[in-house]
């Protein structure tokens, strides 16, 4: 047990008063200490000893005072250092800012950390007397899980649930008067608590799989959540990186394929024809009942801008033959057909006004964090939208397709799904089992989310993701295809499945993959006849 003048020291240190007292001291101790110089600059060191004046009666108790205030500090320094191991905040301290390998707060065996199939996805191994943590599955799950490194810090789970995995989650002081005494000992190698994630490591290493062998340049994201609780199966992001074998220079950037982006969450894109999915919603909140006219020709707001087309006009053009347009549309056929000229008119109709009411309330331009740890630990980015200003009708129409000034995340575009399919309600995306669900925000209303789930999956039964049609699976989603400045469109398809009673959501994002129909549909299901497999 820890000593009765541990425990008092204890309870002084962590009692809320002893911040402002130690505060105090040190203000007092550098008020006095500049006052006490100034003093002694006014002795004139040219006068003989035996001619100064007498020290003035307050001198000598100030001399004591700054003497006092210096053993104080020094005590409590010598305290945070001795006891400090006994102190939860020490611990949490010591591992996130002290890298040095001879850290005794690095002497804790971590726990390890399951997928939910108890598959081990990181642990520590004692080799040479150090715990020494390793990542079976090496880059494949390198953003979702992170690295814990004496020398680089901590990311991903390993951050986010760092106190209990090193052990400093304990309740009792006796506790952690035991785990100070290993650690200063080092009598015996504490551990902390195993976790277990509700990542599916079949399922992630089979999207990483898919991305990188997929047409375009073998990067992108995916993943693959339950829209009731907002569990996260799957959060692939390609390249990765080997969290056994970091190194300075993977920190230093310069590497074009930017391996330590998390694509899946932080890495921004412009949306392309997924965004109208956002737009529906729009509309049918706004009580959208209408039928717009969609010539061949495109639409724009003035002849100074070149008219946004539907993709068939360019098709037609490479081949040769002409095309009539697609004519009159309602919205459920527009987007099942993924007609830009109809929202692009749909956009500029609805104005600016609702435009940014739309994303006030799908949290635009907003940092999510996940369930489990704090803001910043693990989150991801929603959807940016630059200010339009009111004179700029094109721009708003170049948003209302996904283009121009929105870009998004992978991850966002999955929550957005899974919102659609969860009855307009989003939950806050989580990584560890053992944690609550928690409801992000209302999207939608629950009927604009049921029509909206009867439209998705005509665009997969008579849309363009037709392709992927697959008996069993009911899939619902909508294809994107995204210009941007560098290089082949991105390919995306987002949706859920099955449509009448959903159970998972989904994203798949292949960079400069061309058209979604053809890469990213029929990698989202594969996953999906996989997942089915395994009994999701």
């Amino acid at each position: 047990m820890i000593s009765p003048a541990m425990e008092l020291l204890n309870a002084l240190f962590r009692s809320p008063p002893w911040e402002a007292v130690r505060l105090g001291l040190h203000l007092a101790f550098g008020l006095a200490l500049l006052f006490w110089l100034w003093q002694a600059l006014q002795l004139r060191s040219v006068v003989p000893l035996k001619h100064l004046a007498r020290p003035r009666a307050w001198l000598l108790p100030t001399v004591g005072l700054i003497g006092l205030c210096l053993v104080a500090i020094l005590g409590y320094q010598a305290t945070w250092q001795l006891g400090g191991t006994a102190r939860p905040q020490f611990i949490a301290f010591m591992q996130s800012h002290d890298r040095r390998q001879f850290n005794p707060a690095h002497w804790i065996q971590r726990g390890r950390i399951l997928d939910q199939r108890g598959q081990v996805l990181a642990e520590s191994r004692n080799r040479g007397g150090a715990a020494e943590r390793v990542y079976p599955f090496g880059s494949v799950f390198a953003h979702a899980i992170g690295y814990a490194d004496p020398r680089f810090g901590l990311s991903g789970v390993e951050s986010m649930a760092n106190p209990a995995l090193n052990g400093s989650t304990l309740d009792s002081l006796g506790d952690w008067g035991e785990l100070g005494r290993q650690l200063l000992t080092q009598s015996k190698r504490p551990r902390g608590q195993d976790l277990v994630t509700t990542l599916d490591a079949g399922l992630q290493q089979a999207a990483v799989e898919q991305i990188a062998s997929a047409k375009g340049i073998g990067r992108g994201a995916v993943v693959l959540m339950r829209p009731a609780d907002g569990a996260v199966l799957v959060m692939a992001s390609v390249p990765g990186f080997d969290p056994n074998q970091l190194h300075p220079t993977l920190f230093r950037g310069g590497d074009p394929a930017t391996p330590l982006l998390n694509r899946a969450t932080q890495g921004q894109y412009p949306p392309g024809s997924v965004f109208k999915v956002i737009l529906a919603a729009q509309a049918l909140e706004n009580g959208f009942r209408g039928r717009l006219d969609n010539p061949a020709n495109g639409y724009t707001t003035s002849s100074r801008y070149r008219p946004i087309r539907d993709h068939e006009y360019y098709e037609a053009q490479r081949s040769g033959r002409a095309w009539a347009g697609h004519g009159v549309l309602d919205l459920t056929t527009a987007l099942a057909k993924s007609s830009n000229v109809f929202f692009a008119q749909l956009g500029v109709l609805g104005g600016h006004r609702a435009l940014a009411k739309t994303g006030e309330r799908f949290l635009f331009n907003r940092s999510i964090a996940f369930v489990g740890g704090p803001s910043g630990t693990v989150h991801l980015q929603a959807a940016q939208l630059e200010p339009i200003p009111e004179r700029d009708r094109y721009g708003l129409a170049q948003a209302a397709i996904g283009q121009g000034r929105v870009t998004t995340t992978p991850g966002y575009m999955a929550l957005v799904a899974a919102a659609i399919a969860n009855d307009g309600v989003a939950m806050r995306p989580r990584l560890l089992r053992d944690t609550a669900p928690e409801v992000l925000g209302r999207f939608m209303s629950a009927d604009t989310a049921r029509r909206l789930r009867v439209m998705l999956r005509r665009a997969v039964t008579d849309g363009t993701g037709q392709g992927i049609e697959t008996a069993g699976l009911e899939i619902a989603g909508k294809t994107g295809t995204a210009e941007n400045p560098q290089g082949a469109s991105h390919s995306w398809f987002i949706g859920f499945a099955p449509a009448s009673a959903p159970r998972l959501a989904f994203v798949v994002l292949v960079e400069h993959g061309g058209y979604g129909s053809t890469v990213a549909a029929p990698i989202a299901r594969d996953l999906l006849l996989k997942a089915a497999e395994q009994g999701f």
